[in-house]
């Protein structure tokens, strides 16, 4: 059995050995038969290489050393323009000169020289010449194009930081330079428009905290003079003190709120929340903050909707407390909720004295008031609208407000039902 075996792997060895052989030799065959097409190909990329090296070394040597120079030296766009013309055709001048050279006979230098001359010196005088032409056309062309960006400065440096109703003049500018003409003064136009807001905003918060302050400054004056010992005269004095800290408080948290919502620093805690609940608690507090008007809750549909149910409330809240405010007594509310194909409407319906239909698009505005003449009979500073507007822009909200003058006004929230 040994023996067997023995002649069985001598075999099986004399069989394999030659077939690995046989395979090397294959290999060897393989890689010899593709070695001269990889040495032919990386001496057709050597070649090709060295000659895109000796091409584009002196441009790069060139643009070196014009790079450095205008790094130490200031020099005009202009004048950038023109150099790289002159260099452009010097080059050109000096290529050409050198394909003469090579093709003339003998390769010969001093015989070129002595035999063409007159050759020599009419090709000297056409690289004068042509240096010179370019010198002009260069700066001619360099003057034209730089031309709209001269002015284009001269009308950036006359804007001042108070003043942006200046525009860049567009007729003489042309392609990217108009482009960028128009995009600057699209910048200028939301610039003014910023700046006029902040403007007016800043009057109408100054002139909000001026009234309150100089309530409480006349009753302090009069208390510190002779109303110390008058009883009637205190109680009023304090009361009046009290009532106008408290919208002086009320408009610095709006202040507040608002300018945090500019800057993106309010976060909602958006959620899903049973919106039937939030309008049923809703209606009950309007029926105990106001016993003078008759408040109607219409609730015709039951489901949730995404959002931050507080923030929600706060806004509806808003409208809400501008129809007490606006409505006479006796007059009713009706809060209404129900859904309209894939949309979950809020409407705010009152029977008050209605906004003129001229003043409907300015009401979210910040500190605006369509009645100014009942300012101080029902309060407020012109915020409220402009915040329950801000909430609901962060929910996707739609607002439509239609109103008639001593009729009504109805408002409609509508939400996107997911």
């Amino acid at each position: 059995c040994n023996s067997k075996t023995n002649k069985f792997k001598t075999k099986y060895h004399k069989w394999e050995k030659p077939k690995k052989n046989k395979v090397k030799v294959k290999e060897k065959k393989k890689k010899g038969s593709l070695n001269p097409f990889i040495y032919i190909y990386k001496l057709l990329s050597f070649i090709l290489n060295s000659i895109f090296f000796i091409i584009s070394s002196p441009f790069k040597f060139i643009g070196f050393l014009i790079e450095s120079f205008t790094k130490l030296v200031r020099m005009s766009l202009g004048f950038k323009i023109t150099f790289m013309y002159s260099i452009i055709f010097l080059l050109i001048t000096f290529l050409y000169h050198g394909i003469l050279f090579i093709l003339s006979s003998n390769f010969n230098l001093s015989y070129y020289v002595k035999v063409d001359d007159g050759i020599a010196i009419s090709l000297f005088a056409f690289s004068s010449l042509g240096i010179f032409v370019i010198i002009l056309f260069g700066s001619k062309v360099s003057r034209n194009v730089l031309k709209p960006i001269k002015s284009m400065t001269k009308d950036i440096q006359s804007i001042s930081g108070n003043d942006f109703s200046k525009r860049l003049n567009i007729s003489q500018a042309k392609d990217e330079l108009k482009d960028l003409s128009i995009a600057f003064n699209n910048l200028l136009e939301k610039l003014q428009e910023m700046y006029e807001k902040q403007n007016v905003f800043v009057s109408d918060a100054s002139h909000e905290l001026r009234t309150p302050i100089a309530v409480i400054q006349g009753y302090a004056n009069m208390l510190n003079r002779w109303g110390k010992g008058d009883e009637g005269v205190l109680d009023e004095s304090l009361f009046a003190i009290q009532s106008e800290s408290e919208n002086m408080k009320d408009l610095v948290d709006k202040l507040l709120f608002l300018a945090r919502a500019d800057k993106n620093k309010l976060k909602l805690e958006k959620k899903f929340f049973t919106i039937t609940d939030l309008i049923t608690e809703i209606s009950k507090e309007t029926e105990m903050i106001t016993n003078k008007h008759k408040i109607v809750s219409k609730i015709d549909f039951e489901g949730n909707i995404f959002g931050d149910s507080s923030s929600i409330k706060q806004a509806i809240r808003v409208f809400i407390d501008n129809s007490i405010k606006y409505t006479e007594e006796g007059g009713s509310i009706t809060i209404s909720l129900y859904k309209h194909e894939n949309d979950v409407i809020i409407k705010i319906e009152d029977t008050g004295i209605g906004i003129p239909e001229d003043d409907i698009p300015y009401i979210f505005d910040r500190f605006y008031r369509a009645d100014k003449s009942r300012t101080k009979e029902t309060g407020g500073n012109g915020l409220g609208l402009s915040i329950a507007k801000w909430i609901l822009d962060q929910h996707h909200c739609k607002v439509n407000i239609q109103s008639k003058l001593n009729v009504g006004t109805a408002v409609e929230i509508i939400f996107k039902y997911i």
